[in-house]
């Protein structure tokens, strides 16, 4: 395992995604390896105060309350079916509840999971924006203009950026670094507003929830 490897995998090693042959693999390295054993307590470090600093999304709390309100109305329906159920023939009954149940349950349970990834993909790209804020040196190369820091990127991604918006006079582009999202690199272009730096990551999707939606 390479120190880029060890890199890309220390926030999953740390939040125990990981396997367990990977998670020794990573043990044994950061012990030998003295520059990626000084980063695996900072790393940590700093996750932990930008984990503290983020704000509290509603959208879970909400979904729990709707949960919570549609319970009694459910309540009430298998009661009127109790009522009926010893004129019915069990077989029948029972597929009737299967047929009907299953779609329901299915959907909260795959909406919920859907909710709960896409959140905690907002929090991953809330906490790298803070980590560019956070840096000492954010950019590794400073805009000469956008025909120099795409081209830049060649070479050290395994994918080509696609970015529609060069910078203006509003929102200059600042530069550009290699960062990395999750288990993979990113692509992340620095741009401003006024005194306030904006942060544009660009990565493969593949396997992430993100909501689908066309380029145009």
């Amino acid at each position: 395992m390479t120190c880029d490897d060890v890199r890309t995998r220390l926030l999953d090693y740390q939040r125990g995604r990981l396997p367990l042959p990977a998670q020794a693999e990573m043990r044994t390295h950061l012990d030998a390896c003295g520059a990626c054993g000084r980063a695996e307590p900072v790393e940590q470090e700093l996750t932990s105060v930008l984990e503290h600093r983020l704000p509290q999304y509603p959208a879970s709390l909400a979904f729990k309350r709707r949960l919570a309100a549609e319970w009694p109305a459910r309540a009430v329906e298998r009661s009127w079916w109790s009522r009926w159920r010893p004129t019915l023939v069990p077989a029948v009954a029972v597929v009737s509840v299967v047929l009907v149940v299953t779609p329901i349950l299915y959907y909260e349970r795959a909406t919920s999971r859907t909710a709960s990834e896409r959140a905690s993909l907002v929090a991953e790209a809330v906490n790298d924006h803070l980590r560019v804020l956070s840096s000492q040196h954010p950019l590794d190369i400073e805009s000469g203009g956008f025909h120099q820091v795409k081209p830049w990127f060649e070479g050290r991604l395994d994918f080509a950026p696609v970015v529609a918006f060069e910078g203006d006079a509003e929102f200059p582009l600042r530069g550009g670094a290699v960062g990395y999202f999750r288990d993979r690199k990113a692509a992340v272009f620095v741009y401003a507003r006024r005194l306030h730096p904006i942060s544009l990551l660009v990565f493969r999707a593949e396997g992430l929830a993100w909501p689908p939606r066309e380029l145009t």
